[in-house]
């Protein structure tokens, strides 16, 4: 017997920060799933326990501020895509606006710390929203490559496949094809 999970990534890692952050007794805040606002002093030996405890589950506390607002960015563009509705963003001025600094440092910035573009990220994270989509079988690619903010079908298909190395199509035939063969091995 197999079982199939859908998992909300962001509940499990509110509900682990919590249960850690409660488990030492601290008053704090959740500003969301990557920032805690303490509101009060956390002694060292109670914060180094809890930064190793929350690393068994993948969590890892950022110290550096440059690192502190690369996540930043990458928060805003992932919430920013993973949106439900359509995007119709400018990344250049939203992340400007959000962050205080101008877009050529923030540009600057994330590709030193990450070896890569603020674009490049951007269009890797379109992608795994595309591959979701697709694969939820509810949206025609005209319809994703509209909520994703393509210019056309053939502008997505060019970046997945770049990216993938297959096409949108290929996907979608390789995602049917494993339904039915996990199907079949049910019944």
């Amino acid at each position: 017997m197999k079982l199939f999970l859908k998992v909300d990534q962001n509940f499990l890692a509110n509900k682990i920060l919590a249960e850690k952050l409660d488990s030492f007794n601290l008053k704090y805040s959740l500003i969301n799933t990557n920032e805690v606002l303490f509101l009060e002093n956390v002694p060292e030996e109670i914060y180094k326990s809890l930064s190793q405890q929350l690393k068994e589950y993948g969590f890892e506390i950022i110290e550096n501020q440059k690192n502190i607002l690369v996540q930043r960015m990458k928060d805003l563009i992932v919430e920013t895509i993973q949106k439900e509705e359509a995007l119709n963003v400018k990344f250049s001025s939203y992340l400007a606006d959000n962050l205080g600094h101008s877009y050529g440092y923030l540009s600057n910035l994330f590709s030193e710390v990450t070896y890569t573009s603020i674009e490049n990220f951007i269009i890797l994270q379109k992608i795994e929203v595309a591959k979701k989509l697709i694969a939820n079988e509810k949206m025609s690619l005209t319809e994703i490559a509209f909520q994703l903010n393509y210019s056309s079908v053939a502008h997505l298909s060019s970046q997945f496949k770049n990216t993938t190395g297959i096409t949108p199509s290929a996907f979608q035939r390789i995602v049917k094809k494993r339904r039915e063969l996990i199907n079949n091995s049910i019944v």
